[in-house]
């Protein structure tokens, strides 16, 4: 199996965890958050998938934390109130952090030993996108595990009234 072929089956492993995490999450913010990192990994696929058949590679432009941002924002009543959640759906944030942790390392030696440039500039690009959902992951981890505190730290602004030094 070559680097593009591993990644194929990384992501691939990805979007069905994604998928099942979201049917198993109670919580509605961390449902949504699994969809939309799962949308995310599929577009990788795919973009991987154009480059295993030699095709031109469209690189399709997307923002993980802006996502994130508004589904927060579509969701800000239902984060009001104490998010409860299961050990298992802590546990699978903890799991998607290691599988977006170890992603990223993979596709920084990918670029490295990219043969074209074509795939360099793709496992680059992967490389800050798996970067970008660990931070949702982490984010979201926190959110769920500790809302009061998240909010705290996270959104003093609104606690605070904005002082310049928050």
């Amino acid at each position: 199996m070559n680097t593009v072929e591993i990644a194929v089956k990384m992501e691939t492993d990805a979007v069905t965890f994604y998928k099942e995490a979201s049917d198993k999450t109670r919580n509605a913010v961390g449902k949504k958050m699994f969809l939309s990192i799962a949308e995310d990994e599929k577009r990788h696929l795919e973009m991987l998938s154009e480059l295993l058949k030699g095709l031109d590679l469209t690189m399709r432009e997307t923002n993980p934390l802006k996502n994130m941002a508004t589904i927060f924002e579509e969701m800000k009543a239902v984060m009001m109130q104490r998010a409860e959640v299961t050990a298992d759906e802590l546990e699978a944030f903890k799991i998607a952090m290691e599988m977006e942790k170890e992603g990223k390392e993979f596709y920084e030696k990918a670029a490295q030993s990219a043969p074209t440039e074509k795939e360099r500039k793709l496992f680059e690009k992967l490389v800050i996108e798996e970067e970008q959902h660990y931070a949702v992951f982490s984010n979201t981890y926190n959110f769920m595990k500790d809302t009061g505190n998240w909010f705290m730290w996270e959104e003093h602004g609104i606690v605070d009234g904005g002082t310049p030094w928050a």
